[in-house]
């Protein structure tokens, strides 16, 4: 008899402990925190012209900024089908 009150006793202690052990911390973080934590800015990214692609004879492939796609055209004067690129 003595053994089953001082196992239902453990058990009744260890269920408390478990019961109010995690509303400690969430108690203790409460009372520290005072004021609201300050919005952070998001700054959003500035939206520049899509950039040209040019089709030359290795491939189609974005260009630079101060760059221009233009016709290329063969020794002999006739069109490649290609793109040139040129830069200022």
């Amino acid at each position: 008899m003595r053994i089953a009150r001082t196992i239902t006793a453990a058990l009744a202690l260890a269920f408390a402990a478990t019961v109010i052990a995690p509303a400690a911390p969430a108690a203790a973080q409460s009372s520290q925190q005072v004021t609201k934590p300050k919005k952070k800015i998001v700054k959003r990214p500035v939206r520049s012209s899509p950039r040209q692609i040019a089709c030359t004879e290795f491939g189609c492939h974005p260009i630079p900024p101060n760059c221009r796609p233009q016709t290329g055209y063969r020794w002999d004067g006739m069109p490649s089908g290609f793109d040139v690129v040129v830069c200022r």
